[in-house]
């Protein structure tokens, strides 16, 4: 605990390592905490407002400009609010192809954070670039492993950042024989490079930091770890229709923060891939679960820290998940009548009425929504998008002021990095966020 004289100043300008820009306050007088905060300093993105008055076949092409990672996820849950607004129901081949797609943005950014934006802090440095002398092949395996999983979403969207054939009703153009055969390839040649990811988790320790908070994913009723579709529950027993989103985030102003917050049951919630492990670990793929077993990592965890653990453990499951998939679509062949063609995502091909469709998705980060509502004409009128790190940053500064009295013995350097490390645990996207106001922060 604080000692009765300890003094503390720390301002954080501009995180490093994470996407976006946030700051972090903290201000300790005669051993009282007055302020630990967590500002984010973005200036709104207007994607919402963007969106407004453009056909709703244009929604997934502008949606995933949000966010430079997770663009699929962004595509795909515009795609998904598309399809209900419209009464589109997507057929299995377009679902599997989809999970796969999910799969491959997972693989992406989940490599990118363990690798390169969580380890520099447990092996002690700044960033990857001092990897680079003294832990060459670690940063050369994170490259080559990225580069493999971009290499297999160019084959199946056409390219990773803002993808081409994933459109409302199916896709432009269904991957071959030929590009199955080389997706496999790919990433069974990943195969040694999973493996030392594994040796490289065992070596990475985290803070032992506990609070409990109420997680929140899709759950759903099949045995399928869900990524794609599926109601919104949570560790304190809810759960809800993806219609009803709005009741998982109830959206609020804290006059202290340019961010939205959220919660549901309790002050804050958790949304990522601890959430997901949480309430999904029994239906991760076997080889995942033994992972999880491996590392020491148990639902229901309370340790921020371990989303880091879980992204390892989810990394595990979507290579073996991706793999079972190509594989089925080898074995089995692809119906190319439901390729659609050329103009199809537009007016006319697919009918057009006026509705409100909802699309709830995981992504790396957490889940994602998206909410558009449609006149006759198939024109946006009212658009909404709730992302997941607009989710966390309530739960962040909640983790911030449990934490902070127990590490405030410790130099200022270390709590300062500590708290980074926190923020960073999160994996936070914090420019992808739609919700943010012009707010001026006095001290």
């Amino acid at each position: 605990m604080a000692t009765a004289n300890k003094n503390l100043d720390i301002k954080v300008e501009y995180l490093t390592r994470v996407e976006g820009h946030g700051n972090i306050v903290v201000n300790v007088k005669n051993g009282k905490v007055e302020k630990c905060e967590f500002h984010v300093v973005e200036t709104p993105r207007l994607f919402e407002g963007m969106l407004r008055g453009r056909s709703i076949f244009e929604a997934q092409h502008i949606t995933s400009r949000i966010c430079g990672i997770c663009s699929c996820g962004h595509s795909l849950a515009s795609i998904q609010a598309a399809e209900d607004a419209l009464g589109v129901v997507p057929t299995e081949q377009t679902i599997k192809l989809r999970k796969l797609l999910l799969d491959y943005e997972f693989l992406d950014s989940h490599i990118l954070h363990v690798y390169l934006l969580a380890a520099p802090d447990v092996l002690g440095v700044p960033s990857f670039i001092p990897l680079i002398k003294t832990h060459n092949a670690v940063v050369r395996r994170a490259l080559r492993m990225k580069k493999a999983v971009n290499d297999v979403c160019d084959i199946l969207v056409g390219r990773h950042i803002h993808p081409i054939t994933a459109v409302v009703g199916g896709w432009t153009k269904l991957p071959s024989k030929k590009d199955l055969d080389t997706q496999i390839k790919i990433l069974e040649e990943m195969a040694g490079d999973m493996g030392e990811t594994l040796k490289l988790a065992k070596v990475l320790k985290f803070p032992d930091f506990h609070r409990e908070t109420e997680y929140v994913a899709l759950v759903s009723d099949d045995g399928e770890y869900p990524l794609l579709m599926g109601d919104i529950g949570s560790t304190d027993g809810k759960r809800v229709s993806k219609k009803d989103y709005r009741k998982s985030t109830n959206e609020f102003i804290d006059p202290r923060s340019s961010a939205k917050f959220t919660k549901w049951s309790r002050d804050s919630l958790f949304v990522g891939a601890l959430a997901r492990f949480n309430l999904n670990a029994d239906k991760l793929h076997p080889k995942a679960k033994a992972v999880a077993k491996e590392l020491g990592l148990k639902p229901v965890c309370h340790n921020p820290f371990m989303n880091t653990v879980a992204q390892v453990i989810e990394i595990v499951h979507c290579y073996y998940h991706a793999l079972e998939i190509l594989k089925d679509l080898k074995k089995n062949g692809l119906d190319y009548s439901q390729q659609v063609t050329v103009g199809a995502n537009e007016k006319g091909a697919v009918p057009v009425r006026a509705g409100n469709g909802v699309g709830s998705v995981e992504v790396p980060r957490g889940i994602l929504h998206h909410n558009y509502e449609t006149d006759r004409a198939g024109m946006i009128k009212v658009a909404n998008c709730i992302i997941p790190t607009n989710q966390n940053v309530n739960n962040i500064e909640h983790d911030f002021a449990k934490f902070l009295p127990e590490i405030i013995t410790l130099p200022k350097e270390t709590i300062t990095l500590r708290l980074e490390m926190l923020v960073r645990a999160y994996d936070p996207c914090i420019s992808c966020s739609a919700h943010y106001l012009d707010v001026k922060f006095v001290d």
